[in-house]
Parts: C-alpha cells; structure tokens; sequence
C-alpha cells in the first residue's frame, strides 16, 4: 500500500533534480553573459575601395577569436567619434588599413596623446603608411615621424610572392612564428628611406626572393616594426591588401600575438 507514495517521492526528487540542474545551467547562462570582458577593441577600418575584402575578412577573424578569448571589438569608419573620452574606453586601437590622413582635428591630438602617454596600444596595417600628399591632404607630421620617417613612394601593382624574415623571434609579436615564412601576391610598398634607425624592426622581405621579379625594391626592406620612442605599445604590420591572408597561418599568428601584446594582455616590452 506504500507503492504509491514511493512513486510520489521519487517523482518530486526527480523533478527537483531536474530544476536544480536547470537553475544551474541559466545560472552558468547567465554568468558567461555577463561576464567582463578582458579587454576593449577599437577599429578604425577603411569601408570600401580594393581594400574591403580584406577589411571583411579581419571582421569575421576577429569575432572568432574575440568570443575565444574573452573581448569585445567595435568598428568606426571614420574619425569623427575619435576624442579623449572615446579613446579612454578602449585598450587597444586597430588602424585596418585606414589611411593617415583625413583624420578631424579633434582625433588627431587624442590620437597622440592616447599613443605618447601609452593610454592603449596600437595595431596598424597596410595602408597605415600610405604618408605622403594624396586625396588633397598633406602628410601628418606626428604620424610620418611614428611610422620612422618614411614616406611612401612606390608599389608593386602587379602584386608578387615574397619571403620574410623574422629579425626578433623574442619578441612577443613573433612568438611561435616561423622564419622564413612566405606571404604570396602582395602589393609591396616602397618607401623613399629605410625605417630601421627610428623603429625596432621585427620582419623583413627578402627583395631577392620577389617571385615574378620587379625591379621596384628599396634595399633594407623592413615590413613590421615596432617605435619603442611612443609609451604605447605599437606595431605596424605592412601585410594586409588581400583577404587570403587569413589562410597564412604566419600571419594569423603575428597578428594574434599582436592583439594580446598590444592590448598589454601578454609579454613584456624588453627584446
């Protein structure tokens, strides 16, 4: 006759496992939701011409590892948002291939003192050197001096595959990167000097290995580098024209490494 309060009681303590289970599973829910992030991510991305398709690439490599590894990125097109008070909400700035130029008078001294006073680090790409006078602008005195003093001069149009060294495999940004590592069919720039005596150079392309060869080569060819002079930490990587990069395991690690270095997440500043 106790048959059915043994099936009763069995019942409830099932169905208040059942609900303790569930408590805890939108409790987990709940806690990853809101969760901090470990740090904050601020791209100023170029939105059209040749470069978007790399531009929509980084997009959606940066929404895998940034929901891997615990950050948040947003995007801007344009200087206009660009102050101290927007600045101060981010640790890191991306520069995705946005030129130095056409910034408002308003983003260029937050820009500076964000970098002078290591406020966040930096990440630039590709089109960050563009220094020179295009589009009616004149070149950015404070930004030509940050990129080492070089100014843009030439570039390969037809696009050629070349091979770079790794000159610093102790620095963070190189870390598990192999050396020598090929990048194909990229539109290498020239500039009118060699950055290496006002930047601390991490890579260089192998003019000699230029496959189809050009005669459009500068000598000392530096291509990411990093000015130890600003109190952020900052590297320009001068890869980034064309989406396929993303498959180059190389590239995807440097800027890997660069993300959490720059942000200060990882690694020390010391060679």
């Amino acid at each position: 006759m106790f048959k059915p309060v043994r099936i009763s009681l069995t019942h409830f303590a099932t169905r208040a496992l059942l609900l303790a289970l569930a408590a805890c599973f939108m409790n987990g829910i709940l806690t990853a939701q809101t969760k901090s992030p470990n740090f904050r991510v601020i791209a100023l991305a170029e939105h059209g011409g040749i470069h978007k398709p790399f531009v929509d690439a980084a997009k959606i490599w940066l929404a895998k590892l940034a929901s891997d590894r615990n950050f948040t990125v947003d995007y801007i097109e344009d200087t206009e948002k660009i102050d101290d008070a927007f600045l101060a909400k981010y640790n890191l700035f991306l520069q995705l291939n946005y030129p130095p130029y056409m910034w408002t008078d308003t983003a260029k001294p937050a820009f500076i003192k964000y970098i002078e006073q290591g406020k966040g680090g930096w990440i630039g790409f590709h089109h960050a050197t563009l220094l020179g006078e295009f589009d009616g602008f004149q070149m950015w005195p404070w930004f030509h001096q940050f990129m080492g003093g070089i100014r843009f001069k030439d570039y390969i149009a037809s696009f050629v595959t070349g091979t770079v060294t790794v000159e610093d495999p102790r620095h963070p940004v190189m870390k598990g990167v192999a050396s020598p590592f090929v990048v194909e069919n990229e539109e290498w720039y020239t500039y009118d000097t060699t950055p290496r005596p006002n930047v601390h150079v991490l890579a260089s392309v192998d003019e000699k290995t230029y496959a189809p060869a050009t005669d459009k080569k500068m000598g000392d060819h530096p291509v990411i580098w990093t000015n130890e002079h600003m109190k952020a930490r900052n590297v320009y990587i001068f890869m980034g024209h064309r989406p396929e990069h993303f498959n180059n395991p190389s590239f995807t690690q440097i800027f890997s490494n660069a993300i959490f270095w720059a942000a200060g997440q990882q690694g020390s500043r010391e060679k």
